[in-house]
This record gives C-alpha cells, sequence and structure tokens, in this order.
C-alpha cells in the first residue's frame, strides 16, 4: 500500500481528527455497542478519503495519457503537411 506521501494535507488532518474523535469515543462510551457505529463512521471516513485520492491520481494519469496522444497527434499533423 502506498504511504500517504504527497497526500492532501487536509486528508491527513481529517483522519488524525477522526481517529482522535474515535479514541475519544472509545474512552467516553467504552466497549459497548457504540464503539461499533464509531468504528463505522471512521471506517467510512477513512475509505471516502482514499477513494479521492486514487480518483485524483488515476484523473492525473488520464491527463498524462491525453497529453501524449496530444502531441502524437501534432506531430502527425505537421509530418502530414510537409
Amino acid at each position: 500500500m502506498h504511504t500517504f506521501k504527497g497526500s492532501d494535507p487536509w486528508a491527513l488532518i481529517v483522519i488524525a481528527l477522526s481517529f482522535g474523535l474515535f479514541g475519544v469515543a472509545l474512552i467516553v462510551t467504552g466497549f459497548t455497542h457504540d464503539l461499533l457505529l464509531e468504528a463505522g463512521v471512521f471506517l467510512v471516513s477513512l475509505k471516502l478519503i482514499l477513494m479521492a485520492k486514487k480518483n485524483t491520481e488515476t484523473a492525473n494519469r488520464v491527463e498524462q495519457q491525453l497529453t501524449q496522444i496530444e502531441e502524437l497527434l501534432t506531430s502527425r499533423d505537421q509530418r502530414g503537411a510537409n
């Protein structure tokens, strides 16, 4: 799994804040049924952030590929004009 190097700093803040609140909820409520609810909320938050990171990486790759295609078409048009 990739590390968070180069990740959005706000995403790291949200993860840390969610984890901190999860810890507080654990201390306040103890090991009860509510713990499962808190764990679920934390995991959903984490999953959404990781999905957003993956979508950004995918968008960057697609953008790079489109740039390469554009360069190839431009060079092809220039060769065809000669």
